[in-house]
C-alpha cells in the first residue's frame, strides 16, 4: 500500500466506485479462525432446507451435538436471509462454548450482512482484519522505535499519551490505549476507513520530536494482530533503523 493511499478508495477501485454500504468486523478475530470460517461458508451446500436448518437451533446447546456439527449449524443459520435466523445467532452468541466464540461472531456478522442486502437491495462490503474495527473505523496495532536504544523516560512517555491522544483525535482517529514495553511504545488505535492510515501516526510522530527528537521517523503499523516483545524486535533488528515498517494487511 502506497504511503498515498486509504482502504476506502481502494475498495471503491476493485468495485467500480459504487460501493458506499460496509460492514465492520469489530470484534478481535483471528484471522486463521475467519479464514477457516468462509472457506466453510463457501462450501455450505445451497440447496440445504431453511425451515429445517432453523429448527435445529436447540442443538446449538445441546452437550449430544459435537463442536463441528455447531460449527456447520452456525454457518447454515448465517446462509438464510431471515430474521429469526439472525435471532437465533444472536441468541448464541450471548453464552457460546469458548471454542465457538469467534466462530458464532462471524457467523452473525455474515447473517446480519445477508440481511441488510436483501432489505436495501444492494450488495454489502464486508471488511474484516484480525484486529477488528469500529463505527467506520479500523483497529491498528502501532509500535513506536526510539531513536536510542532505550526505554522511553517518563517525560517521553507522558508526551506520547498526550500527544497522540490529541493529534488522533484531530484527524477523526481515536486512541483506545497506549502500552511500553522493553523499549518500546505499543498502542491500539481506530483510523477511518477514509484516512491515509499512515497520516495520523506520522502527524503525532512529528509533534512529539518537536519537541526534542526521541522517536524513529518510521513505526510498525498492523490491523492483524497484536504482536508481542519477541515479534516486535524480530522486525525492527531486521530491518533498517530509518525504514518504516509495514505489517499492514
Amino acid at each position: 500500500m502506497k504511503n498515498n493511499d486509504n482502504i476506502l478508495e481502494k475498495i471503491r477501485e476493485m468495485l467500480g466506485g459504487n460501493a458506499e454500504n460496509f460492514s465492520i468486523l469489530e470484534h478481535i478475530v483471528d484471522v486463521k479462525v475467519q479464514v477457516e470460517y468462509f472457506e466453510y461458508s463457501k462450501a455450505y451446500p445451497f440447496n440445504a432446507d431453511n425451515e429445517e436448518v432453523l429448527e435445529q437451533e436447540p442443538n446449538l446447546y445441546s452437550d449430544d451435538i459435537g463442536v463441528d456439527d455447531k460449527r456447520k449449524l452456525l454457518v447454515g443459520l448465517a446462509s438464510i436471509d431471515k430474521p429469526e435466523a439472525y435471532r437465533a445467532i444472536e441468541r448464541y452468541t450471548k453464552d457460546p462454548l469458548p471454542e465457538l466464540k469467534d466462530w458464532a461472531l462471524l457467523a452473525l456478522q455474515e447473517s446480519r450482512m445477508l440481511l441488510e442486502t436483501k432489505l436495501l437491495e444492494e450488495q454489502q462490503v464486508f471488511i474484516s482484519t484480525g484486529l477488528g474495527g469500529k463505527e467506520g473505523k479500523l483497529r491498528y496495532f502501532v509500535v513506536l522505535i526510539p531513536l536510542e536504544n532505550k526505554p522511553f523516560s517518563q517525560s517521553q512517555q507522558q508526551l506520547i499519551e498526550s500527544e497522540f491522544e490529541f493529534t488522533l483525535k484531530r484527524h477523526h482517529s481515536v486512541l483506545e490505549s497506549v502500552n511500553f514495553t522493553g523499549n518500546y511504545s505499543a498502542m491500539l488505535a481506530l483510523v477511518p476507513l477514509s484516512k491515509n492510515v499512515r497520516e495520523p501516526f506520522q502527524a503525532a510522530i512529528e509533534e512529539c520530536n518537536s519537541l526534542g527528537s526521541f522517536i524513529q521517523s518510521g513505526f510498525l503499523i498492523t490491523n492483524v494482530k497484536e504482536l508481542s516483545l519477541d515479534e516486535i524486535e524480530d522486525i525492527v533488528f531486521s530491518n533498517p533503523p530509518d525504514k518504516e515498517v509495514d505489517e499492514l494487511e
